[in-house]
């Protein structure tokens, strides 16, 4: 029986999804498993602790907390009298999403935005080339209005955030009744008076 068996079946089932997910994230099974073990564990835990639970060889856990320490997503412990490092997850989910988000940023949207704020310094020398640049720039500027809007998020206390995400349906029903009556009295403006 191994260490991994002795853990509640729900805790086996998040670090097997996890594990599956993780290629879907950019990330391999190895390390998604390994966050959710950590991400699940009331204490922080050595790479020896991990490995035993897990049953992978020291190499794959030793890459894979320094793939996870890499995107910020565990934090290094040190316990006094011990040698060994030991490493957690941070606990709050609002942290654990502003530090996915902001790595995410940084790794994927930062190169795309770079990489057409250099295209659309082009002049267009044809239709299609035209055309093209049009459509980067539609895609600039929606990129640059969800980094703006993000930036503002970031600023917020995670209580406030909670509140703002949860008033999402409240909000947009709000503006699809504004678009009504304002569409509303925008048709009867173009309407003839009798």
């Amino acid at each position: 029986m191994s260490a991994m068996d002795t853990l509640p079946a729900v805790s086996r089932e998040f670090i097997a999804h996890f594990g599956e997910m993780g290629s879907r994230w950019g990330i391999n099974r190895t390390v998604g498993q390994i966050y959710a073990l950590l991400y699940l564990s009331p204490r922080a835990l050595s790479a020896e602790d991990i490995v035993e639970t897990l049953g992978f060889s020291r190499s794959n856990v030793s890459m894979g907390l320094k793939e996870l320490q890499a995107w910020r997503l565990v934090r290094l412990r040190h316990q006094a009298g011990e040698r060994r490092e030991f490493f957690e997850a941070p606990e709050d989910v609002w942290e654990i999403f502003r530090v996915l988000a902001e790595e995410r940023r940084r790794r994927e949207v930062e190169p795309t935005l770079s990489m057409l704020r250099g295209a659309l310094q082009e002049t267009p020398g044809t239709d299609q080339e035209r055309y093209a640049l049009d459509r980067m720039r539609a895609m600039y500027d929606l990129i640059s209005l969800l980094l703006g809007w993000f930036d503002e998020v970031q600023k917020l206390s995670p209580d406030t955030a909670r509140k703002l995400m949860g008033m999402g349906a409240l909000v947009s029903r709000a503006l699809d009744f504004k678009e009504r009556v304002g569409g509303g009295r925008a048709k009867a403006a173009r309407r003839p008076s009798t």
